[in-house]
Parts: C-alpha cells; structure tokens; sequence
C-alpha cells in the first residue's frame, strides 16, 4: 500500500510540475536562455591607434563618415514633414546633414532587412550576387519565430525544420554557430578600398556580416573595430537603474531578443566586455575619442549603433523628456530617437571642433524601414509597408549627403539612387581605385548631386528574399510573391504610396516588367543557406492589431 501511495505522490508532483512548466513556458525559455550568454568581462578603456602629431603638407582627400542607423522609418525624423508622436521628438541634428547638403528623396535600402543591406552597402553589390540573401539568425530564433502565432490570426507562419540539413556546416548548434553565416571572404569591401588610398578605417557598432575566420571587420579592411558582431544588443541591462523599457507581449522576435542579448562589446576581437553606460552613448564617446586620435590623417568612420531597433529600451532622462507622448511604448521609442539625434550631433559637432567639418563626407541612412513588429503605426508615413517587405515603408528610408563646399546645401535629388551607390561614392571622393574585376552595381553619385552630370543613375533597382521577388524599372515598380503566386504593378510617377495596383489594367506593362525581373533575376546567385522561416507581413497595419481576411499581405522569407 506504502508503494502505490509513494508512486502516486510522485505522479501527482511530476503532473504539478508540468503543469507548471506549461504556464511558465516563456519563463522557463528565458532562465535557459539566460543560463547560456557569453561570459562578460567590466569594461576597461579603450585605447585608440594614434594618427600623426601634425598634418601632412598638402591638399588632403576629405574624411569619410558613414552613419547607418537601425530600422528607422521614413517618419521618425522632422525633416521630412512628421515625426514621431506628430513631431513630439525634433531631430535637428539628422535634419541639419540633409539641410546642409543634399536630400536623396528617393533613397533605397540594399534590402528590407538588415544584414543584406549591410552587405550592400560594404560591397556596393547587391548581396544576392553573392548569396548573402538572407539575415543571419539563431536556429533558435527562426524556429521561435516561424512557430508562434496568435490565437485569432489568419495567416501562420512556417518554420523549414527538413531545411536544416541544407545549413552550412556548424551553424545550427551552438551559442556562436550563427557567426558562420557570413558574406564570403572574397568580397571585397569599403574600407579594403579606401585602406588602399591610405585611409585609416573604423567600425562602431553593430556588424552583423559574420564572425567566422575572414569575415570579421578587422579582416575587412577595418583598422580598428568596436562593437558586436550579432544582429542586435542590449542598450543597458534589463534592471538597470536608467532603463526605460519596452516589450511587445506579441512578437516572438521581442521574446526572443530580451533573454538572449547580451550587454557587450569587443574591440579588435577581444574578449567581450561591457560598454560604458547606455549603448548608443558609449559607441558615441568613442568615436568622438577616435575622430581626435585620427584628426591629422584621412579617416574613414563607419558609424553602425543599433538604434532604434528592438529591445526598446531608452535612457529614464530621454524618457522624462517627453511627458507629452502618453502611450508607454511610443515613449520610449521617441526617447530612444533622442538619445540617438543627440549622438548623431555630438559626431558632427566633433568634426567642427576638429576643424575637419569642411572636409568631411557624411553620409546618413538607415538600413531598412520601420519594423511593423513595435506595434507603432505611423512611423513609416506616408508610406505603406514595413520592415521585411518591399513596399516603400520597407526599403524607402532617409538618406542624406553632406559636404561643405562640394555638395550643394539644401539641394534635393529626386532619382532613385541606392545603398550600393555608397562605396563607389566614397571611393571617387577618396581617388581610391575599385580593384579590377569587381562587378558593381552600385554608382559614383557625386557628379549627379553637384549638378555636373543630370538623369537618373540608375534605370533599374532589384530586390530579393526567396520567393519575394522585386523590381524598380524607371518609375514602374513590380512586386512579385510566389509564395501567394501574387504580383504588384505600381507607376510610382503618379502612386508613390503603392495605393493603386496596376497589374490587372496593365497586362502588357506587366509582361515587360515581368521580362526584366527575370533577367535580372538569372544574374544572381543560389542563397547561401536556405530560408528556415516564412511568415506573413501584414502591409496596412502594424503587429499587435488583429489580422482580418482580405488585407493585404507578403510572405517573408529568412
């Protein structure tokens, strides 16, 4: 009798444990994920590679600036019109690189997510040329992601578990394994080519390209790199005294990120180590310290914070600032723009201080749209779309060029014009030569903003993530998603905000259209890896608002 008693209170204690277990699922994933971060080491000082005492005699090429910005939409900056919370959050310091230079009004990300972006912008090719086609991520988080759903939602996504055969070696266990998902070593990238003409080169930030031996930013051309090689990053600890944070009890990627990023930093590949403070504040300190030590030599900065993408976590004074925003979430959004206007001005205000302001090449972007994922419905105003997707909201960002003097202030240049257009910028203002056999698609923009050279730049832009297929011809812009064997026709001329599809009423346009993606299309090569996940995107309306039958929608691949 004692036996069968002493087997049913075990019974009862293992069913109370998985009881437990199954309401505290994401408590449990959390102390798991927690359990398995990286050991980090205080912070320590960084100390900068020293350029010369004095200036060299001489006309000396321009400096080279780079600020890449994290998932700001087209409407989370003043110059263009809005704003956040209607305006609530002036960015002057953002506003005035455009202000005083030129507003590239029709300005391409390299993708509608980040890391292919990124590519496109270091190589100055679009990174499905080289299998770079989609972001790097954790096993873990695509496998999250592509299972989690809403109750009430209409369309579920899909994680590709029979892909996972397909990865390439060593990428799928591991708390490094994602760093093996990188551009490929023979790339070659921005600062290789200005390293050339005898630049010094710098990275702050977020890299997001790969870590695995040769793909790292001290094997790219990089001099001196400071920052983390992930796709994202705490701003501050979790609890921290300073934190204002926000979550978004919806979003898988938003459960993902908060128990799995840790708050750390390398410097030239070091062990990781903890910033200094608020993140993108310290990766400001930094590169002010950087621009003094470099003040007497040709300098090239690429800039890369991870603002203002998720976790949303915002400083308490930049969040006491802004009593005026009532919503929680959209407050610490506005804060976190603050705080990153307010660096951006610092980096400029150095290079006045320096003496380098009227010879210095800035360039400002952000490496996609607005994320739908936050929740915030108006920051990629007034176009429709999100980060993920291919309408205007995804891959429309701002885009500024600013420099005294050569580039006229308060122009505006109203071509579509890209992120592939960066490196050979920077390349003909630096007299660096691109090295033979390096296919760009990318071009020189500086004969096209000074007014030396006038029409468009580009006839042609092309976007792909898997199936999700698009392309930019002049004015004409199709979409094309064979996951939901469903195409867009827009004539962006008359319909910038993709409001009127033209695809039935235009069967010829169509077809032509049609031609050119696929030309486009065979020039490219098979993904690196396969896509693990596909879920929906819904066009029209952010996360967090219920999904109905019959709104517009693309599939993601990653």
């Amino acid at each position: 009798m004692r036996v069968w008693v002493w087997l049913g209170g075990i019974v009862l204690v293992v069913a109370a444990l998985l009881g437990v277990a199954s309401m505290n699922r994401e408590a449990i994933f959390m102390m798991i994920a927690h359990s398995q971060l990286p050991h980090v080491d205080p912070n320590h000082p960084v100390t900068w590679a020293q350029g010369p005492a004095t200036p060299s005699a001489g006309k000396r090429p321009p400096n080279i600036v780079v600020i890449l910005v994290d998932d700001m939409g087209y409407n989370d900056i003043t110059f263009n019109g809005g704003g956040i919370a209607g305006g609530a959050v002036p960015t002057p310091n953002i506003d005035s690189i455009g202000r005083e230079g030129v507003n590239l009004a029709n300005g391409y990300d390299g993708n509608a997510t980040c890391a292919p972006s990124r590519a496109a912008i270091m190589t100055g090719r679009y990174a499905t040329r080289f299998g770079f086609e989609f972001t790097p991520a954790p096993v873990a988080f695509e496998r999250m992601v592509g299972t989690e759903a809403q109750q009430d939602d209409v369309v579920i996504p899909r994680f590709f578990k029979d892909r996972l055969k397909d990865m390439p070696p060593g990428s799928t266990r591991g708390a490094t394994a994602v760093n093996r998902l990188a551009v490929p070593p023979g790339e070659t990238f921005i600062a290789s080519v200005l390293k050339s003409a005898g630049y010094h080169a710098i990275h702050f930030g977020k890299w997001h390209l790969g870590a695995a031996p040769g793909t790292r930013p001290e094997e790219k051309g990089f001099d001196e790199s400071l920052g983390f090689m992930p796709g994202a990053s705490m701003y501050l600890p979790e609890h921290d005294a300073d934190a204002e944070n926000s979550k978004q009890p919806w979003d898988p990627i938003d459960r993902f990120l908060w128990p799995n990023l840790p708050y750390a930093v390398q410097f030239n590949g070091s062990k990781l180590f903890a910033p200094r403070g608020y993140m993108t504040d310290y990766l400001t300190d930094e590169a002010v310290a950087a621009i003094k030590a470099n003040r007497n030599r040709p300098f090239f900065i690429y800039f890369a914070p991870n603002a203002i993408h998720t976790p949303l976590q915002a400083r308490k004074e930049d969040y006491d600032a802004l009593p005026q925003i009532k919503d929680h979430r959209l407050r610490v959004y506005g804060a976190m723009m603050r705080d990153l206007d307010r660096n951006v001005g610092r980096i400029l205000q150095t290079l006045k201080d320096q003496g380098l302001d009227h010879n210095t090449l800035v360039i400002f972007t952000s490496d996609n749209g607005g994320a739908g994922y936050i929740g915030l419905p108006d920051i990629n105003k007034p176009y429709r779309g999100w980060k993920a997707t291919f309408f205007e909201g995804g891959i429309h960002s701002p885009y500024f060029m600013r420099w005294p003097g050569v580039i006229p202030a308060g122009s505006k240049f109203a071509y579509p014009v890209a992120h592939v257009d960066i490196l050979p910028t920077a390349a003909a203002a630096a007299g660096a030569t691109i090295p033979a056999g390096v296919k760009l698609d990318g071009v020189n923009l500086l004969p096209y903003v000074t007014g030396k050279v006038a029409g468009r730049p580009h006839q042609t832009l092309y976007w792909r993530s898997g199936q999700y297929k698009v392309l930019l011809d002049g004015d004409w812009k199709l979409q094309t998603s064979g996951a939901l064997n469903k195409v867009w026709l827009y004539n962006l001329a008359a319909d910038a905000t993709e409001r009127n599809d033209l695809s039935r009423s235009q069967p010829e346009k169509l077809k032509a259209m049609q031609a050119l993606l696929a030309a486009q299309d065979a020039q490219m090569v098979k993904p690196l890896w396969p896509s693990l996940l596909q879920g929906p995107v819904f066009i029209d309306h952010p996360s967090g608002v219920r999904q109905r039958k019959g709104e517009e929608y693309i599939m993601w691949d990653n």
